[in-house]
């Protein structure tokens, strides 16, 4: 087995464990975070995959799709999900621009390291800066969304 697959198998394990720790109260923002970033992910990811600013070799259902299954289906907002459910409502301005921030660092820098080690990412026209600013601006319409769909639900 490739050191690929090996990789794609414990992203998975380890992205569906860390859904486990989204508290019970919490789970119907997680969800509509994930099915929201889902929707914009997808569509985005394809786009960016058919324009020849990504490519990924080694992917699931390569013969279906050109785009990351694994990253654009499930990773991605699977921990949008956790963003959101943990996102800091009470705390200052810039503590929530650092949570931002940490998130979408820890996301970078794992696929840029993939980009240069593994067959998993490729970049073309793309960059670990480029990834990092379309995480935060995606990250921000995705708690834009919720804040909008439970309308004051969450922030009273």
């Amino acid at each position: 087995m490739r050191i690929e697959w090996i990789i794609l198998c414990i992203v998975w394990i380890v992205t569906a464990g860390l859904l486990f720790t989204i508290p019970k109260n919490k789970r119907r923002v997680a969800l509509v975070a994930f099915l929201f970033k889902q929707a914009i992910t997808w569509v985005i990811g394809l786009a960016v995959v058919q324009y020849g600013f990504i490519t990924y070799p080694v992917r699931l259902f390569a013969e279906v799709n050109h785009a990351s299954f694994t990253y654009e289906f499930f990773v991605y907002p699977a921990i949008c999900g956790i963003f959101n459910a943990f996102y800091p409502n009470s705390k200052s301005a810039i503590y929530k621009i650092v949570y931002y921030s940490m998130y979408c660092t820890v996301l970078t820098i794992p696929e840029v390291w993939l980009e240069k080690h593994t067959e998993l990412i490729k970049y073309k026209h793309w960059n670990g800066y480029v990834t990092w600013i379309s995480l935060f601006i995606t990250f921000f319409m995705s708690r834009w969304f919720c804040k909008w769909f439970f309308r004051g639900l969450l922030w009273k």
